[in-house]
């Protein structure tokens, strides 16, 4: 191999949904092929129900089917290479790594890797520089139009906001992929989701805990109730994300309404639901940081209609959930 070498491959998608853990791996099939839409993997994974936090990992740190589970459900052959763990040897680790994931695109295969261009998500490298010790490739707010470049041992500067998972290498698909028992399992892994019962019994001790679903929903409309409240980190990333997420959950019930069309109705009810509410989303995002900049000061005012905005959102949610339970009650 040359020792300049330099290798790009064209035509790897772009993100179509602004979320940091399954999108990746979705842009990585469409490469291989696969024709799923960025919604129904969002849907399957149950990332497309996901409410969680409020907090900056909220939407890699709840409990939804990851990537590497999730091309293994797919039927896809899947290698991880972890630079965290018990008996990771860090130093001699991320080199190997690195040298693994450029073996993938000289082999035409686009790899997942951690922290290559965003902050602490999956992303996927389909080009590297050996000259410029660069990687190419995409991310969840990176690379939408040209590929993003970042220097290739980047995945591994991540340890002062997380562990540094490494790298997934997905290969050949040579398993089937039973689609009604996952479609149906996501439908119900929303439903479980949004009831989590997950710290509640925490709630009113010193310390901040991580809530899932309507409960994270109802503390995030109480968060804003207060006049001194200034938006922060967690408020702007969980929007930015959630308003794309529940998108991509109508659209995924909407393909399921034609695939159970005795749950038709219901799914497309829901479908609204969730669709409005990611809609409402987006104007509270588009309120609280115009430009994506975090405010420098508590507006009163302003937390006062995100109260609102944010009360109407979660009840959308609910009523989504409602479809959902009722659409499950037709399918089984």
């Amino acid at each position: 191999m040359a020792a300049n070498e330099r290798i790009i491959l064209n035509g790897v998608d772009r993100y179509r949904v602004m979320e940091a853990m399954v999108e990746g791996l979705r842009v990585i099939l469409s490469y291989h092929g696969e024709t799923c839409s960025p919604a129904y993997l969002q849907g399957i994974s149950g990332a497309a129900f996901n409410i969680s936090g409020i907090c900056p990992c909220a939407p890699t740190c709840s409990s939804f089917t990851g990537p590497l589970e999730l091309a293994q459900q797919l039927g896809y052959q899947v290698e991880y290479l972890p630079l965290c763990g018990e008996g990771v040897d860090f130093a001699s680790e991320v080199p190997r790594v690195i040298a693994r994931v450029k073996a993938e695109i000289r082999a035409g295969r686009p790899a997942l890797v951690w922290h290559a261009f965003t902050y602490a998500e999956w992303d996927v490298v389909c080009g590297f520089n050996d000259a410029l010790k660069l990687f190419y490739g995409r991310g969840s707010y990176m690379g939408l139009e040209d590929y993003a470049a970042a220097d290739e041992g980047r995945t591994a500067a991540c340890l002062d906001i997380c562990p540094a998972l490494g790298a997934i290498l997905i290969g050949q698909k040579t398993g089937a992929f039973d689609a009604a028992k996952y479609e149906i399992a996501a439908l119900q892994k929303a439903l479980d989701h949004a009831y989590s019962k997950k710290n509640k019994d925490k709630l009113g001790g010193s310390e901040w805990v991580f809530l899932e679903g309507l409960a994270c929903y109802d503390r995030w409309v109480d968060t804003f109730m207060h006049p001194a409240y200034l938006p922060n980190l967690g408020d702007r990333y969980c929007f930015g994300v959630y308003r794309s997420t529940h998108r991509a959950a109508a659209d995924f019930l909407r393909e399921l309404a034609v695939k159970y069309p005795q749950a038709g109705d219901s799914l497309d009810a829901a479908a609204l639901h969730f669709e409005t509410e990611a809609s409402t989303l987006h104007t509270c995002a588009e309120l609280l940081f115009p430009g994506w900049d975090l405010p420098q000061a508590a507006n009163p005012a302003l937390n006062a209609k995100i109260t609102s905005l944010l009360a109407g959102a979660r009840d959308l949610y609910a009523r989504g959930m409602d479809g959902i339970f009722q659409a499950l009650e037709l399918i089984m």
